[in-house]
């Protein structure tokens, strides 16, 4: 079944000492489930990998590598929502910054995230969360 894969996660995969339960329940499943992403979800990666570059975490070998291994997995880009789809969504989403996940969650597919507001979003909209 497919589940919404925010870049609080993946952002987790290539620390060690980041290790937890939902990023590592996620990354099993997307080995074997499709993994839907708004259309963002690349440049949000992408930034949060660049950041810990900066910060002498990883190398710039270390993320073309982990970002190569990222594009193997089953992961789909969703299209971006149209000014009507946006203008539909409740105030929590919109306000929360979620529209593209909540978009891309609807029909039961569940959300994984560490972002704790997106979470409390989620969970306002009754959007499953991915558990471990």
């Amino acid at each position: 079944m497919p589940f919404v894969l925010d870049a609080s996660v993946v952002a987790r995969w290539p620390f060690d000492d980041e290790n937890h339960p939902v990023a590592e329940s996620a990354l099993e499943r997307v080995r074997t489930d499709e993994a839907r992403v708004p259309s963002l979800w690349w440049f949000k990666v992408r930034n949060r990998l660049i950041v810990n570059e900066r910060r002498g975490r990883l190398t710039e070998s270390d993320t073309a590598e982990f970002l190569h291994g990222l594009s193997r997995l089953r992961v789909t880009v969703g299209r971006s929502p149209s000014e009507a789809e946006f203008l539909r969504l409740p105030a929590t989403a919109a306000s929360q910054s979620v529209t593209s996940h909540i978009l891309n969650s609807r029909g039961g597919a569940p959300l994984a995230t560490l972002d704790a507001a997106l979470a409390t979003a989620a969970r306002a909209e009754r959007v499953p969360l991915l558990s471990y």
